[in-house]
Order: structure tokens, then C-alpha cells, then sequence
């Protein structure tokens, strides 16, 4: 591997040394699994809004990662990296298919988020399930980094790494997509990252 940039947090520090540790360790592998499979399955089913295919890309991003994981190089999170691979699994799910279109994302809001309590849950639900009626009359890249923010759990700066554009373009995306939403829903929606 490439000498490694400094990293923000701890966990992203435990995330890198997770991914050295996967090159001979499957269980490294299988702890970074299980940090980030709930912000990939959200983030898939939230535009597919089918479980079976969620499960299936899902798993598609994760052998990808397995495979790949070599080319983890640590100047960004884990997570940013996990999910763009998850976003290049979608694209061709979607150019497969033949079909542009994609599926309301309701549905990720009823895959629960493990480490809420049960009223905040609740809460996030409602939030989320008007969020997500909202999202399909914006612009794609608005309600792809609004989605990237609140389904996947990705800060401002993981998302700039997914989506390929400098973290002052994300925070813009978000800031209006976030206005787009509060001018189609009653929340008071802020941009917290």
C-alpha cells in the first residue's frame, strides 16, 4: 500500500488498519462488513426499493470490495470508498436493466438504524418516509448527496470522494437540496454536516 494520509477520527484510523489487516485476515474483513452493511443495504434499497435486489447488490458491493480491497489506499474513509463501489453497482444495475427509472425509496425507511432508541427511530422514520417522497422531484445529484447524507450516514466529505466533486460543491448540493425539500415537506431539515 501507499503511505496513508492522516485520518479525522478514530474510527477511520481502526477502519484502515482493519483494511491492512483484511489482506490476510478474514475476520478484519468480516468487521468492516459488519460496520458498513446497514449504510449499503440502505443506500441500495433506497434506489431500488426491492429487497431481493438490495440483498443482491449489497453482496455484489461487498465481494467487489473483498476483491478490491488492495486498492484501498486510506486518503479517504472506508465508508466513502465502500460506497462508491456500491454507486458503480447501482449504475450498471440500472444500465442492465435497461430502465433509468428507479424505484420511490420508502422502502429504505423501514430498515431500522441498530443504534437508535426506539422514540428517535420513530421519529427518524416519519422524518425519513417524507424526506423520501420529497427526494423524487429533485435533482438527481441534490437527492443522491442528500441520500448519500442521510440513508448511507455519510459525512460532507465522504461524499465528496463517492460523488467526484470538491466538498464546497457537496455541502452546495445538500444546502439546496435541502431547500428544495423543506419547500416540498413540513420538516425544518438542517444540513448537520
Amino acid at each position: 500500500m501507499t503511505t496513508l494520509m492522516a485520518t479525522q477520527s478514530p474510527q477511520a484510523d481502526e477502519e484502515i488498519r482493519l483494511a491492512r489487516q483484511s489482506l490476510t485476515d478474514v475476520s478484519a474483513f468480516a468487521e468492516l462488513y459488519r460496520r458498513n452493511v446497514t449504510r449499503v443495504y440502505r443506500y441500495h434499497i433506497a434506489h431500488t426499493g426491492s429487497i431481493k435486489d438490495a440483498e443482491d447488490l449489497t453482496s455484489q458491493t461487498f465481494m467487489a470490495a473483498m476483491e478490491g480491497i488492495r486498492s484501498f489506499r486510506g486518503t479517504g474513509s472506508f465508508a466513502a470508498w465502500i460506497m462508491g463501489i456500491a454507486s458503480k453497482k447501482r449504475l450498471m444495475y440500472f444500465r442492465s436493466r435497461g430502465n433509468r427509472h428507479e424505484i420511490p425509496l420508502e422502502a429504505a425507511v423501514h430498515y431500522p438504524s441498530p443504534d437508535l432508541p426506539t422514540d428517535k427511530a420513530a421519529v427518524q422514520r416519519l422524518e425519513l418516509e417524507s424526506v423520501s417522497r420529497a427526494l423524487r422531484h429533485i435533482a438527481r445529484d441534490r437527492a443522491e448527496a442528500i441520500t448519500l447524507s442521510y440513508f448511507a450516514g455519510l459525512t460532507n466529505s465522504e461524499i465528496s470522494h463517492v460523488m467526484n466533486k470538491s466538498e464546497a460543491a457537496v455541502k452546495m448540493l445538500i444546502s439546496r437540496g435541502l431547500q428544495d425539500l423543506r419547500e416540498r415537506t413540513s420538516l425544518a431539515l438542517e444540513a448537520e454536516r
